[in-house]
């Protein structure tokens, strides 16, 4: 493959390939001019806007804003008032390409608004954050946001004008829950939070009932925190159509049922429980991760103090912790374990599934006390390669740290990103000097600020160093009521922060002590359960008769 041939197959493919370049597209110089209509009655705007550039054939490009999305750039909005626009250009933050390199062609452009409250809070500080979302969504998805209309637009390689958008439309407020025989909501104020955040805060709850629970007005239940994304324990859900052929092998994936099957036992002859799942979000992310924390706000006092006095008047339930359970998957693995930790006079026992990182040396694929960047691992001196996000089950690479770190940064700035990465650095975080939440890292280098680390490890947000510096009180106490369960292909690399934990009560502890680990093998990845929920509760019954103290009231309707 040497000599002339060589070098003149060599030219041929330079010369080839400056052909190829030439004949490409110039990418297009496109710059968005987006208005407030005049005659708008909410007065000057503060938030955030997003631009979306979908294709064509998409109806409304704001509804698929995110990992998978198409590109959106994302510019603050300061005082925006009634008749001003703003140019979104390429000063903005795009995802999942900037916004100089959208190629030319045909899109469906659309604009939304994220409108910002001005929250004067107890600590002095004074910022402009998202409205506490009543709902488990994205923030550009919140009720009372503006939109433009989606307009379709062909991008050409100069686009001497702005390409306009008017934002005329709002979105409406979520539709209010209803309550059924089974299911009842509350929602109340909280005096705690609003008194922190100088704006008025709700902490709420969906509770499923048991069997029998109107039949039998003297009982009193153990309860069952099931916290997680849904609104509903368990995904209870009593229509038959939602039973689908899709939704059944979702669940199967996990060793689950559908929330369907599950409400067949459930008024069947499970155990009886009341199950609980919260309503907590912050204006940082739909759930606040439960406990008190300096951006978020004392969320964990809100739920002990507030929440819960109220539920067990409310609902009948036994007001002492061997009634009181905590289960969760994902965030909801994290919070349960979270609050077992650091209330174990509260709680009587975690079921702790696939949790969010619970040892910060494995923040997922991070030593975020050592490594000096969250986007790359260094093989050597010149072999460098990003982390992944997640995988697949075969192990297969997918979303980088970086990538979701940008699409973070383009949906808001300070912080306010109201996703994954955003409110993992906003309730582990301080507080910066501009009251908004100091990153772990920086959202568009990776660099991570190790003091941040040390102060997430000193605040108790690192659960593993939280327990081992506090075993000697904790060991005792919570012997024989921790569950940990993960799947060892886990999407999200979450089962490597199990490890650590098992591996520190191994060392503190010794191979004695009563705890539980099962991991789930092979390929079982992030939604893995060793059992379905009918036989979650049914150990949760066990482990309650088991450490019931003498005398408790034990009845048929409890159990």
């Amino acid at each position: 493959m040497g000599g002339r041939n060589g070098i003149k197959l060599g030219l041929r493919a330079f010369l080839a390939c400056i052909a190829l370049t030439l004949a490409m597209p110039a990418l297009a110089q496109v710059r968005f001019s987006v208005t407030l209509p005049g005659d708008a009655k909410t007065g000057p705007v503060t938030g955030r806007l997003i631009v979306v550039a979908a294709s064509s054939d998409t109806a409304e490009p704001r509804l698929v804003i995110g990992m998978n999305g198409p590109p959106s750039f994302g510019v603050d909005v300061d005082a925006l008032k009634p008749g001003g626009s703003i140019t979104v250009g390429q000063e903005s933050i795009g995802y999942p390409i900037d916004l100089k390199r959208l190629p030319p062609g045909d899109y469906n452009i659309q604009a939304v608004l994220i409108r910002y409250v001005l929250a004067k809070r107890s600590d002095g500080h004074t910022i402009w954050v998202p409205s506490p979302n009543p709902q488990r969504a994205p923030a550009f998805m919140s009720g009372g946001n503006l939109y433009s209309k989606p307009i379709k637009v062909k991008v050409a390689p100069t686009s001497p004008t702005p390409i306009a958008l008017s934002l005329t439309e709002t979105i409406p407020p979520p539709e209010p829950f209803v309550d059924t025989p089974w299911l009842k909501h509350v929602r109340i104020k909280s005096k705690i939070l609003s008194d922190f955040w100088g704006i008025p805060m709700t902490i709420g709850a969906t509770v499923l009932l048991p069997k029998g629970f109107d039949e039998h007005p003297d009982a009193r239940y153990p309860t069952v925190y099931a916290l997680s994304h849904g609104d509903v324990p368990f995904g209870f859900d009593t229509d038959p159509a939602t039973d689908t052929e899709r939704a059944r092998a979702g669940a199967a994936d996990g060793g689950l049922k559908t929330g369907y099957q599950f409400s067949q036992e459930w008024q069947g002859d499970l155990p009886r429980f009341v199950a609980i799942t919260l309503e907590q979000f912050s204006p940082y992310f739909f759930e606040s991760y439960v406990l008190n924390s300096a951006n978020n706000g004392p969320w964990g006092d809100a739920i002990t103090k507030e929440l819960m006095p109220y539920l067990e008047k409310k609902f009948r339930l036994i007001d002492q912790p061997y009634g009181r359970i905590t289960e969760g998957a994902s965030t909801g693995g994290w919070e349960s374990l979270a609050l077992l930790l650091h209330y174990p006079d509260k709680f009587g026992g975690a079921w702790v599934f696939n949790p969010d990182p619970i040892d910060f040396s494995r923040y997922q694929l991070t030593d975020v006390y050592k490594d000096v960047n969250m986007f790359e691992f260094r093989f050597n001196d010149w072999q460098v390669t990003d982390r992944p996000f997640r995988r697949t089950r075969e192990g297969q690479p997918g979303l980088s740290v970086r990538d979701l770190s940008k699409l973070e940064a383009m949906l808001g700035s300070k912080g306010r990103g109201y996703y994954q990465l955003a409110i993992w650095q906003s309730t582990y975080g301080p507080v910066g000097k501009d009251g908004y939440p100091v990153p772990l890292f920086d959202p568009l280098t990776g660099v991570i600020d190790h003091e941040v680390a040390e102060y997430s490890r000193r605040n108790g947000y690192d659960l593993t160093d939280y327990a081992r510096t506090n075993w000697a009180t904790l060991g005792p106490k919570l012997a024989g009521r921790m569950n940990f369960f993960a799947g060892e292909q886990d999407d999200f690399f979450l089962n490597l922060g199990v490890y650590k934990f098992q591996e520190m009560v191994a060392q503190v502890a010794g191979a004695d002590y009563p705890i539980r680990f099962e991991y789930g093998r092979p390929k079982k990845g992030h939604n893995w359960h060793h059992t379905d929920w009918a036989g979650v509760i049914r150990e949760m019954a066990a482990h309650v008769r088991k450490t019931a103290p003498a005398g408790a009231p034990l009845t048929e309707w409890n159990y």
